[in-house]
Parts: structure tokens; C-alpha cells; sequence
């Protein structure tokens, strides 16, 4: 009995032991399988890099600003007799806005024009007695100061009709009409926005570390999304003389011309600050960039070895220093060699050392001035 239940012992134990080796070949194969696995090669397109030489420009997001720009108002209280104008149109120097009403001025002025004229008579007659000696001299120097004083007098309500009558101060553009024919206008009270926009500002900050760069003359170009492929040139016309403490900025103004009034006051645009000769830069299209807060990075395509020694086409990953961009393009300043094979597509799916298969038929836009369909 007890021999009996030693051999069952035996055999099951010589039974495990066996199945346990054969698990453990097989875990062993299933390792060596996984360890020798390759993924298969990524699908991507590449360029060969060029070099190209890019002026040396300052990009900045900038904001329109009237080259001359006002509020008109009311100089004096009055009820809106006339108004002259339609909200929106343009106006020259000195044209009528607005007229008040003016009536009581007028019977005033009608008055005082009277007495001056009483005045003058006057006058004209005791300088003939005085010169005869018929009169005192000091009868002939007060009839003189109350012709003087008449005078004056309507001086001062012909200048109190000149501004009840609201003029443009200068030629421009009118805004939305504020008033009504028949309302009361109080001192100061808006009558229309009045722009000038021909030539029109843009004002930018540049970082303090470039404003040594920056000086009065140089040329800029400025773009807006909002008008597609209309581009227009200025010059550098003022420079402010403190640095912004909260941005570190310094603000530099340009002026633009604007025939057609094309730019509005208020507007956001992309300036281009143009800062000295062009040098030399790599070329690439913005899809062939990997942004990461540690540093932008491209993947150069190239031949790899695996831990096998067997060569495969794959990417190397490297760190590159951007400059400014134009278009669908954008700058690499350093860590590029012109010539050297660059992915433009499918980075994002890419790690470095990972195996690639390059096919260039259908590339990504790659132009200085692209033009979308939709424009």
C-alpha cells in the first residue's frame, strides 16, 4: 500500500515538473517573439531641405490707430436747427455738420450791429468838433471807446453763431450720427466720430532684448486676416521712449497708407518688421515641425541599424532653433543641414529610432504666399 502511493507520488510530481518546463519553453518563445517584434513602418512624406535666404524680420500682432481721430461735440448748448451730413460719408476740412439754432443770436447781433453803427456816426461827427475845438477832448475819447465797445460787442455774438455752427476740424471719414433734428445739445455732448484714415497708424510692442534693432525709417509690412493677400508697406515713424514694465515691451509706431480705406481704426494685423540684410535659413513647412515645451524638433529620415545589425530606412529626431515664418513655410535658424531628407507629415506619430516608408505623392502645402480656395 505504502509502495503503491510512493509511485503515485512519483508520477504526479514527474508529470508537473514536465508541464512546467514546457510552460516555461513556451513563455521563453513568447519573450525572444516580442523582443525580436518590429512594428511596421510609418507612412510619411519628406522634403530635402533647402536653404534660402530669409530677411531678417521682427513678427508682432499690432493694432490699427486713426491717423487723426476725434469725437465731434457740441462747443455750445442749442437746439439742432440742421444737420448737414449722413452717418458714414466723408467730409472735408470745414464743412457744416451741424447747424444749432441760432435766432436769438441773430436779433442780438441785429441789435448790436445798430448800435454800432450809432456809434460810428457818432464818432465820425465829435472828430470833427474836436479837431475845431467845439468839444472836450475827454467827450471825443468816450464816443471812441463806445464805438470800440460796439465793435466788440458784435464781434462776440458773431463768434457765439460761428460756434453754434459744428464744422469738421479736418477731412475724413464720419462714423455713426449721435444727434437728432430738434434735440437740445448741452456743451461737450457727441455729435459724430470723425476719422482720418488716410495715411492710419499701427502700433506693436517689440521685446525690449530686440529694441536696439528697431529704429525710425525702417521699413514694415503688415497683413490681416480679414483681407486676404493684401499686403501693405510703412515705415517705422515713432518709437517710444519707455519700456512697458508689464510686458517688458517697447512700443513702436508705423505709418502705413491707406488709400482706400481698407484698414479700419481698431483692427488686429501681423506686422513685419524688417531688421537688416537677409541669412541664410532652412526652409520647411510649418506640418514638419514638433512642438513640445523642452523644444521643437524635426525627424531627419536616414538609415538605421536595429540591435540585429540589419539596416532599416527610420528617423533620428532633431532639436532645431525656429525663426520667423511666411506662409505655409517657417524658418529653422540652426540645428539643420541643407540637404539632409526631413518628414513633413506624420511627425506626430513618429518616436526616435521608429522605422518610416516615405511616399512624396501627395505633399502638404509648402508656399511663401499661399492663396486658399476660399479667399
Amino acid at each position: 500500500m505504502a509502495k503503491r502511493m510512493i509511485l503515485m507520488l512519483t508520477v504526479t510530481a514527474v508529470f508537473i515538473a514536465a508541464l512546467g518546463f514546457v510552460k516555461f519553453q513556451q513563455f521563453q518563445e513568447a519573450a525572444a517573439q516580442a523582443a525580436a517584434f518590429q512594428p511596421p513602418p510609418e507612412a510619411v512624406t519628406s522634403i530635402v531641405a533647402p536653404q534660402e535666404k530669409w530677411p531678417t524680420t521682427l513678427s508682432a500682432i499690432g493694432t490699427t490707430a486713426a491717423f487723426q481721430g476725434v469725437t465731434v461735440s457740441a462747443d455750445l448748448p442749442g437746439i439742432v436747427d440742421r444737420i448737414a451730413f449722413d452717418s458714414g460719408g466723408s467730409v472735408r476740412e470745414g464743412d457744416v455738420l451741424v447747424q444749432l439754432d441760432t435766432r436769438q443770436e441773430q436779433a442780438q447781433l441785429a441789435a448790436v450791429e445798430a448800435e454800432r453803427d450809432l456809434a460810428r456816426l457818432n464818432f465820425d461827427r465829435l472828430q470833427g468838433l474836436v479837431n475845431e475845438g467845439a468839444i472836450s477832448r475827454a467827450d471825443y475819447d468816450r464816443a471812441a471807446a463806445e464805438q470800440k465797445q460796439t465793435e466788440a460787442k458784435v464781434g462776440e455774438i458773431r463768434a457765439t453763431i460761428a460756434r453754434k455752427t459744428i464744422r469738421a476740424p479736418f477731412s475724413g471719414i464720419l462714423g455713426i450720427r449721435q444727434v437728432n433734428l430738434g434735440q437740445y445739445l448741452s456743451a461737450g455732448d457727441a455729435v459724430v466720430p470723425l476719422q482720418a484714415l488716410d495715411p492710419i497708424y499701427v502700433n506693436f510692442g517689440v521685446p525690449q532684448q530686440d529694441a536696439g534693432q528697431v529704429h525710425v525709417g525702417r521699413n514694415v509690412r503688415v497683413t490681416t486676416g480679414d483681407l486676404t493677400n493684401v499686403e501693405f508697406a510703412g515705415r517705422v515713424t515713432a518709437i517710444n521712449a519707455i519700456v512697458d514694465e508689464a510686458t517688458r515691451n517697447i512700443q513702436v509706431q508705423a505709418t502705413l497708407a491707406n488709400p482706400q480705406a481698407k484698414l479700419r481704426p481698431g483692427m488686429f494685423v501681423q506686422t513685419e518688421l524688417m531688421l537688416g540684410a537677409s541669412r541664410p535659413v532652412v526652409a520647411l513647412p510649418a506640418s514638419a515641425i514638433s512642438y513640445a515645451p523642452y523644444g521643437d524638433s524635426v525627424f531627419v529620415v536616414t538609415d538605421l541599424k536595429d540591435p540585429n545589425g540589419q539596416t532599416y530606412r527610420g528617423v533620428r529626431q532633431q532639436f532645431v532653433k525656429l525663426g520667423a515664418a511666411r506662409g505655409d513655410q517657417i524658418a529653422v535658424v540652426s540645428g539643420l543641414k541643407p540637404g539632409e531628407e526631413i518628414v513633413t507629415s506624420g511627425v506626430f506619430r513618429l518616436r526616435n529610432g521608429a522605422s518610416v516608408l516615405v511616399n512624396n505623392k501627395v505633399q502638404p502645402d509648402n508656399k511663401r504666399a499661399p492663396k486658399p480656395e476660399d479667399s
